[in-house]
């Protein structure tokens, strides 16, 4: 994962961009909603509790991206600057070839397509552009929505592994073979 310049990827509807300072409100209600984060389980650690949290975590977001760690885009509306959700690619493996998609979604945007639409332009630029052979997703066993999209988007659930530490979490595989 080496770019120039973070990139932008864009969809019929929507734009996924770099998560900007000005976008600390809304990560922090992304992080903090109830609604939103009712299957994710966060150490106390990593908990966005108030503004100066939210910006602590967008500075990380960058650092990462420029150590090529990870990479997390923004979800917005075409027309809209405002940020409705988040969807990234972290925890890759060592020779970089698997790593892990994670989304949220303001609640107002839910049963739409928006987290279907991002992930499916999500889905081929990290095959193609950064080489991934498998996409990984973490889910919660309860949460149907997530399930039903990882599964729309051909996800298959292994039911081999176990998400250590976190056993009520399933864990979804996406092959770039299967996608092809």
């Amino acid at each position: 994962m080496n770019f120039k310049s973070f990139p932008e990827i864009t969809s019929e509807r929507l734009l996924l961009r770099k998560i900007k300072a000005s976008d600390a409100e809304t990560i922090l209600f992304l992080r903090s909603y109830e609604a939103i984060n009712k299957f994710i389980k966060r150490p106390e650690s990593k908990k966005i509790k108030t503004i100066a949290d939210a910006k602590k975590m967008i500075e990380n977001l960058e650092q990462s991206f420029d150590k090529h760690q990870s990479i997390a885009w923004g979800i917005s509306l075409k027309d809209e600057p405002q940020l409705i959700g988040t969807i990234g690619i972290r925890n890759f493996s060592k020779n970089p070839k698997t790593a892990e998609v994670g989304y949220d979604l303001d609640t107002k945007f839910h049963r739409k397509g928006i987290m279907n639409e991002a992930l499916q332009v999500l889905i081929p630029f990290a095959f193609n552009e950064l080489k991934l052979e498998k996409i990984e997703a973490f889910t919660h066993f309860d949460n149907a929505a997530s399930i039903q999209l990882l599964q729309k988007n051909e996800f298959q659930l292994n039911k081999k592994r176990k998400d250590s530490g976190y056993t009520s979490n399933i864990i979804f595989e996406l092959e770039n073979a299967k996608f092809s």
